[in-house]
């Protein structure tokens, strides 16, 4: 599966961004798709997470009430809307997409290796 991020840049704190996921698979049914974020000297952690088959979404804690994901089957992409953006969500965000089955989803959707597909990024910028 390739993925190709897209819809980053720089706001001021306060404002919204929309990130797109698009895949080159037949289908994201059976996919999770995740989006992590990665800052300057700061390990890789996990935004948020949409089971494409169901639509059940995950979220961390720090963008909980703020960033909504969602997925459009039909066009193959996911997006993560933004908003309320605060200068800590500046990062490289990607999105990586896997398999996993629905039991396991609650355990293992955060962990970067479960993820084998990965997009190149994109940068968010948030200034105060």
């Amino acid at each position: 599966v390739q993925l190709v991020e897209s819809g980053g840049g720089s706001v001021q704190a306060g404002g919204s961004l929309r990130l797109a996921c698009r895949a080159t698979v037949f289908t994201l049914d059976g996919y999770a798709v995740t989006w992590f974020r990665q800052a300057p000297g700061k390990e890789r952690e996990a935004v948020s997470s949409v089971m494409c088959r169901d639509g059940t979404t995950y979220y961390a804690n720090s963008v909980k009430d703020r960033f909504t994901i969602s997925s459009d089957n039909d066009e193959h992409t996911v997006y993560l809307q933004m908003n309320s953006l605060k200068p800590e969500d500046t990062a490289v965000y990607y999105c990586a997409a896997e398999r996993i089955p629905p039991q396991m989803i609650d355990r293992y959707w955060t962990s970067a290796p479960t993820y084998d597909s990965w997009g190149q990024g994109t940068q968010v910028t948030v200034s105060s």
